[in-house]
C-alpha cells in the first residue's frame, strides 16, 4: 500500500513537474533532538500538460484509495479482536472472584499470580486498542488528502497554473511526512516483537503488498529479488536491493538509500558482478552489506563483500546441481537468514534430493553445521527459515501457496503444518524472510511482493522450539 502511494507521486511530480530530482531527507541537529526535512528538487515543463498522463494518474489514485479501505478494513477487524479478548478477561476475572469465595481450595499465590496476569494482559489490549484507533485515523486521513489531491490535479489539467503545482508539491511533501509515521504505525501493530523468537511459530500470512513493477519496467524481468539486508550495517537500516533478469542469471544489483527511492528507481549504487563471478539462480541474499549467491564455476556458494568489493567462493562437498525448486530453475542453492543467522539450503544425490539445511559461519564462510530432512526438494516451490525452523512451501492452486512443512534445527524433528496464503500472480521465483521487520518478501512475475507475518505468542518467554500449534510430527531424530 505505502509503496503504491509512493508510485503514485512519483507519477504525479512527473505530470505537474516535467522533471523530478532526487528525493532527499536532510537530518538536522539541534538543542531539542533531532529532526528530518524531505525536499526535491523540480523542473516546470515548458510544454503543454499531458493530459495523457493524468489520465493514469486519476485511475491509480482510484486503486489506491480501494486499497486504503481495505486496509482500514483490516484494523477495525483488529479492533473487534481486541474486545472479544477484552470480554474473555471480564470471564475470567469472574472466576477468581469464585475462586476468591473459596479460598480454602486455593493458594494465596496461586491468586495473586492470576491477578498479575490478567491485569498485563488487559494494559496490553488497552495499550493495543489504541495503537489501532491510531493508525485507522492515519490512513482515514491520507485517504481524504488523497481524493483531494486528485481534485487538485483535475484543476491543473483545466488552468495548469504554476501557483497550484507548487501547492500540489507542498501537499505532497506533508502526505510524504505522514505516510512515514504511517509506515512506523503499521509496522508497530504488526510486528510488536520484531527479532523475537518467544513464540510458537507462523499462525498466518496477510494478504500480499505490492509496491510496484521491477525497476526495469520490463514484463521480460520475470527472474529476481529484492528486500532489506537482514543484518544491516550502521546507516545502511533502511537500504533495499533489487536483481532482476530476464533468465535466471545473476548479472549485477541496485541498492537504494529507502523505499521512496526504490519506487521512484533512483539506487544510489549498481553494481556490476565482475567477469567470472556471474551467479545463477534466484536465491539471494544481502547479509551485513555481503552479496551471498549461487555460482556455477566451480558449482558453489559465492560472497560479494560490497564494502571491501572483495569475492569469495565455496564448494560444499556433495551438493547437487540436479535439484531445484518446482518453480524456479537452478535454484539450487537457496539462502536464508532469520534471528539466529545465515544458512543455505541444497540437496545432495546420495540423499536422494531430499533437502539439506546448512548454517554459514559467516565470518570464515564455512560450513558449521548441517542437517538433513526428509523433504524433496522438487516438490517444493520455495523455503526460508525463522528463527532456527526452516518452513516449505509448497504450491495449491493458481492463486495459492501453502506452508506445510516445518523443520527445527534445535530439536531436530519436522512437522506438517497448514499456513495458506494468496499470490499476486501465477509464477514467482523468490521467497525469503527479513528478521529486521519479520516480513517475507516476493519476486512474484516480476512484481515486487511482501507479506506481513503473524505468530503464534502463546510460547512462554523461555527459549524454546517455535513448534507450530495442531501440527503434525512426522518423525522425530532424522539424522
Amino acid at each position: 500500500m505505502i509503496g503504491t502511494l509512493y508510485f503514485l507521486a512519483l507519477l504525479v511530480s512527473t505530470l505537474a513537474w516535467g522533471h523530478v530530482g532526487v528525493w532527499s531527507e536532510l537530518a538536522t541537529r539541534n538543542g531539542t533532538g533531532d529532526g528530518v526535512r524531505c525536499t526535491c528538487d523540480a523542473f516546470l515543463p515548458s510544454s503543454t500538460f499531458p493530459i495523457r498522463d493524468l489520465i493514469v494518474v486519476e485511475e491509480t489514485a482510484g486503486e489506491i484509495s480501494h486499497r486504503l479501505e481495505l486496509e482500514i478494513g483490516k484494523l477495525e477487524e483488529y479492533t473487534l479482536k481486541m474486545t472479544a479478548y477484552a470480554e474473555r478477561i471480564v470471564t475470567l476475572t469472574a472466576k477468581v472472584e469464585i475462586m476468591e469465595k473459596n479460598s480454602d481450595d486455593y493458594s494465596d499465590a496461586d491468586l495473586e499470580e492470576i491477578k498479575v496476569e490478567i491485569k498485563q494482559v488487559e494494559a496490553l489490549i488497552q495499550e493495543l486498542q489504541l495503537s489501532i484507533k491510531s493508525s485507522t485515523d492515519v490512513f482515514e486521513s491520507l485517504r481524504v488528502q488523497i481524493t483531494a489531491m486528485v481534485t487538485t490535479l483535475d484543476k491543473l489539467e483545466k488552468t495548469y497554473d504554476k501557483n497550484l503545482v507548487l501547492a500540489t508539491r507542498r501537499e505532497y511533501t506533508e502526505i510524504q511526512l505522514k505516510l512515514e509515521e504511517c509506515e512506523k504505525r503499521h509496522q508497530e501493530l504488526f510486528n510488536p516483537n520484531i527479532g523475537s523468537c518467544a513464540h510458537s511459530g507462523i499462525t498466518k500470512l496477510g494478504k500480499p503488498i505490492v509496491s510496484q513493477f521491477n525497476a526495469h519496467l520490463s514484463a521480460g524481468y520475470k527472474y529476481g529479488g529484492w528486500g532489506k539486508d537482514s543484518k544491516p550495517i550502521p546507516d545502511r537500516e533502511s537500504m533495499y536491493w533489487y536483481s532482476g533478469y530476464t533468465t535466471s542469471s545473476i548479472h549485477d544489483i541496485r541498492f537504494y538509500t529507502n523505499y521512496k527511492n526504490l519506487i521512484l528507481r533512483t539506487p544510489f549504487l549498481h553494481q556490476t558482478l565482475v567477469t567470472g563471478w556471474a551467479g545463477t539462480g534466484n536465491n539471494f541474499i544481502v547479509r551485513e552489506n555481503c552479496l551471498y549467491y549461487q555460482i556455477n564455476s566451480p558449482f558453489g556458494l559465492a560472497k560479494l563483500n560490497l564494502t571491501s568489493v572483495k569475492y569469495q567462493s565455496r564448494v560444499i562437498a556433495g551438493a547437487s546441481s540436479s535439484f531445484s525448486y518446482s518453480n524456479s530453475p537452478n535454484q539450487n542453492f537457496d539462502f536464508s537468514a532469520d534471528e539466529t543467522g545465515l544458512y543455505v539450503t541444497f540437496a545432495k544425490d546420495e540423499t536422494r534430493g531430499k533437502m539439506v539445511i546448512a548454517r554459514i559461519n559467516e565470518e570464515s564462510f564455512g560450513i558449521e553445521e548441517e542437517w538433513i530432512t526428509s523433504l524433496y526438494k522438487p516438490g517444493v516451490s520455495n523455503a526460508f527459515m525463522v528463527c532456527g525452523v526452516l518452513y516449505a512451501v509448497k504450491t495449491v492452486d493458481i492463486h495459492t501457496e501453502e506452508i506445510f512443512y516445518m523443520y527445527d534445527t534445535k530439536t531436530k524433528k519436522e512437522y506438517y503444518v497448514s499456513v495458506p496464503f494468496e499470490r499476486f500472480q501465477d509464477k514467482y521465483s523468490n521467497l525469503d524472510y527479513n528478521p529486521t521487520d519479520q516480513k517475507l518478501y516476493m519476486y512474484n512475475n516480476g512484481y515486487y511482493v511482501s507479506y506481513h507475518l503473524w505468530f503464534n505468542q502463546t510460547a512462554p518467554t523461555t527459549k524454546q522450539s517455535p513448534i507450530a500449534p495442531n501440527s503434525q510430527n512426522i518423525t522425530g531424530n532424522v539424522m
